[in-house]
């Protein structure tokens, strides 16, 4: 998976600092069982921790406790063959925690399934959008709960 210098996929990049466009866009979200394996906030989780190597400081970057970090990393992890993360204890540098190679390649599965939905939709996404309220200027912005949503 290519991401920019700043560690995020180029989409992403272009969202500015780590926030997701207001514009409506399909998004897609892969369940496993009774739990989303993989979702737009799990993939923003992926590319925190990949920056950070942690996930408490990938869960502060994104706003959220650590404890709902590491159960979203947890049902990644119980998804997937392999582990999508792996975190190491204590010692000096305090542990950590990394993406797998396996991780980075979900990841860019991901994205690269992302992308195509979108490009395929972008039609009829465009016409749907035309159905939408518009949004007053002076709104404020709500808090992005595309993580929340990502359980």
């Amino acid at each position: 998976m290519a991401l920019s210098p700043s560690g995020r996929s180029p989409r992403r990049a272009a969202d500015g600092a780590g926030t997701r466009a207001s514009a409506p866009r399909p998004q897609i979200r892969i369940l496993f069982r009774k739990a989303i394996a993989m979702g737009p906030g799990k993939a923003d989780l992926l590319m925190a921790i990949e920056r950070t190597g942690s996930i408490s400081a990938a869960a502060r970057e994104m706003d959220m406790s650590y404890r709902r970090a590491w159960l979203l990393v947890d049902v990644m992890n119980r998804s997937f063959v392999q582990p999508l993360v792996t975190t190491e204890t204590g010692g000096q540098k305090g542990g950590g925690a990394r993406v797998t190679d396996f991780g980075r390649d979900v990841l860019g599965r991901y994205l690269q399934m992302e992308a195509q939905a979108a490009a395929a939709v972008a039609r009829s996404m465009t016409e749907f959008v035309r159905l939408m309220a518009p949004v007053p200027a002076d709104e404020p912005r709500p808090k992005d709960v595309v993580a929340d949503d990502d359980a």
